[in-house]
C-alpha cells in the first residue's frame, strides 16, 4: 500500500469510504481540515468518512529531545509531510491552469477567425451595395434619368474637354497679373470688414458665384443659403438630404452635395432642385468643371462621378480602391485630382477616367487639394497636418512643404497662382510665390478660426466661414 499524497508506505494507513483510496492518516487529516474534500477525486470528504486500516508495525520510540539525532529525522519528517501536501496541491492547482488555458485559447482563435470572416462578409457586401446603388435609378427632373451603363466618357463630351483644354492652355502660360491685382502689402492689411449671424453651423465648405458677391454655404441640418456679401442671407435652400458636405455653382445656379449621398442642382430661384443620387453613401466633394457645363462629385463609396449639367444627367461613373475625401479639376479641364482615404492623391484624365498619376504618400487623409491657376502645382493638405505640400505636375514630385504653424482644413489658390491661403481652427494665412526671388513669403497671419475660405475679386478679399457658420469678409477698408 502507497499513499495517495506522499507516494510512500503509510505509516498510519487509513481509507476514504468514499473514493476507496488510502492514505497517510495525518496527512489526509491535514488535508481534509484545510480543503474539506478528497485530494484525489475532489468529492467532499470529512475526517469520519476515514476509515482506518489495522496493520502491522513497529513501535516508534518515544520522540527524542530536538538535539539528539532522532529529533532531527523527526522534524525532516514533519517537513516533508508539509512538502508532500504543498507539492500535490501545486500539481493540482497546475493541471486545472493548463486546461484553461488551452480552453480560453481555443475560444480566442475561433472568435479571431469568425470576427474576420464577418469582416470580410461585411465589406463584399458594401463593395456589392455600392455598385448597386451608384447604377441605380436616380431622380431627374422627369423622374426617369437614364442609368449610367459604362465608363467611357460620352464623345460630345470629349469633344467639349478637349475645346475647353485647347482653348484655355494656349494662352496660360503668357498671361500678365492683372493691373489692379492686389499686392502682398494689399493683403497684409487685411482686417475684418464684415461678419454674419451664425448661419448654418457644422458647415464645412464655402463657394462664391461667378460674380464673387454671393456665398454658397450649408449645414448639418441639410439646409443651405446664398448669403450677399453686402450682408444678407438673400436665399434658404432646404432639403432632408442630411448634412451639406461642399457646395458650387453653374452660372447663378447653386449646386450641394450632402451625406445622403445626393447631389442637388438647384434652380435659380425658388426650392426646385434637380436630384442625383448615384453615390452610395457620403458625397465628399464637388467641383465644377472650366467648361462651365460639366460637374464632377467623389465620394465615400470610392467612385468619382462626371455630369453633364446641360443634360441633367450622369455620363460616367468610375471606382477607385479607396475612398475619395476631396476633388478638384484642373484650371485647363483635361484633369481631376481627387484625394483619398489612404494619404494619395489620383489624377484621372477627365476624357478617359484613367488614373495618369499617383501622388504618394502623404500625412494622411488628403482634407483639401487645389490645382494652381497656372496649371503647374497641386497644392495639397491632409487631415491633422499643419503644412501643405506643393507638387510640381511638369516633374511629377513635391517640391515644396510649406509649414503653416497650424491645422489646415481649406486651402485656396487666387486666380494668378502667387498667392494661397489657408483656413484652420488656429486661423488663415497668406502664403505669397515671387517669381523674381522663386519664394514664399507670408504676408498675413490672422487668429480668425475658419474651416474654409475663398478669394474674392481681384484677391481684395477673403471670404471665410467658421464651424458656427458664421461668414466673415477680411479685406482693406479703403
Amino acid at each position: 500500500m502507497l499513499c495517495a499524497i506522499s507516494g510512500e508506505t503509510p505509516q498510519v494507513p487509513t481509507i476514504s469510504s468514499k473514493s476507496g483510496h488510502v492514505y497517510e492518516k495525518r496527512l489526509i487529516e491535514a488535508y481534509i481540515q484545510e480543503h474539506g474534500k478528497d485530494p484525489v477525486t475532489g468529492e467532499e470528504l470529512k475526517l469520519e468518512d476515514l476509515v482506518d486500516l489495522k496493520t502491522d508495525r513497529t513501535v516508534r520510540p518515544r520522540p527524542p529531545t530536538v538535539t539528539s539525532i532522532p529529533s532531527l529525522l523527526s522534524v525532516f519528517q514533519n517537513e516533508w509531510d508539509a512538502l508532500a501536501l504543498e507539492t500535490y496541491t501545486l500539481r493540482q492547482q497546475l493541471a486545472q491552469t493548463r486546461q484553461e488555458l488551452s480552453t480560453a485559447l481555443y475560444q480566442h482563435d475561433a472568435a479571431v477567425r469568425v470576427i474576420g470572416r464577418l469582416i470580410k462578409e461585411r465589406d463584399e457586401a458594401r463593395s456589392d451595395l455600392s455598385k448597386v446603388m451608384a447604377t441605380g435609378i436616380a431622380s431627374a427632373p422627369n423622374g426617369d434619368e437614364m442609368q449610367v451603363d459604362s465608363n467611357d466618357v460620352p464623345a460630345d463630351v470629349v469633344e467639349r474637354i478637349n475645346a475647353t483644354h485647347a482653348e484655355l492652355s494656349a494662352g496660360r502660360r503668357k498671361r500678365p497679373v492683372p493691373a489692379d491685382w492686389a499686392v502682398p502689402d494689399t493683403i497684409g492689411s487685411f482686417t475684418t470688414l464684415s461678419s454674419s449671424d451664425s448661419l448654418y453651423p457644422g458647415g464645412t465648405s464655402i463657394s462664391l458665384d461667378a460674380s464673387q458677391t454671393s456665398a454658397l454655404v450649408g449645414g448639418v441640418d441639410g439646409v443651405s443659403g446664398v448669403y450677399s456679401l453686402e450682408g444678407s442671407l438673400t436665399r434658404v435652400l432646404p432639403s432632408q438630404d442630411g448634412a451639406i458636405t461642399d457646395a458650387a455653382w453653374w452660372g447663378s445656379r447653386p449646386i450641394t452635395a450632402s451625406a445622403s449621398g445626393i447631389v442637388r442642382l438647384w434652380e435659380e430661384s425658388g426650392n426646385e432642385s434637380i436630384q442625383f443620387q448615384r453615390h452610395a453613401g457620403k458625397v465628399s466633394a464637388v467641383c465644377a468643371h472650366p467648361s462651365g457645363q460639366l460637374l464632377g462629385s467623389v465620394g465615400v463609396d470610392k467612385s468619382y462621378i462626371l455630369y453633364d449639367l446641360a443634360a441633367s444627367k450622369a455620363v460616367s461613373q468610375v471606382y477607385t480602391e479607396s475612398a475619395l475625401t476631396s476633388a478638384h479639376f484642373h484650371p485647363d479641364g483635361h484633369l481631376l485630382g481627387a484625394g483619398t482615404q489612404d494619404a494619395t492623391v489620383e489624377v484621372f484624365d477627365t476624357r478617359e477616367n484613367k488614373v495618369l498619376a499617383k501622388f504618394e504618400p502623404l500625412g494622411g487623409s488628403v482634407k483639401s487639394l487645389k490645382f494652381s491657376e497656372n496649371g503647374f502645382w497641386l497644392a495639397v493638405a491632409c487631415k491633422g497636418d499643419n503644412t501643405v505640400s506643393l507638387w510640381d505636375l511638369r516633374k511629377g514630385q513635391m517640391t515644396k512643404a510649406l509649414e503653416i504653424g497650424s491645422v489646415v482644413e481649406s486651402i485656396s489658390w487666387d486666380y494668378t497662382g502667387q498667392y494661397l491661403a489657408t483656413a484652420g481652427p488656429q486661423g488663415i494665412t497668406v502664403q505669397h510665390y515671387s517669381k523674381a526671388s522663386k519664394g514664399w513669403s507670408v504676408p498675413l497671419q490672422s487668429a480668425m478660426p475658419a474651416v474654409a475660405l475663398a478669394w474674392g475679386a481681384r484677391a481684395e478679399s477673403l471670404v471665410t466661414l467658421s464651424g458656427e457658420g458664421v461668414v466673415s469678409v477680411l479685406g482693406t477698408s479703403n
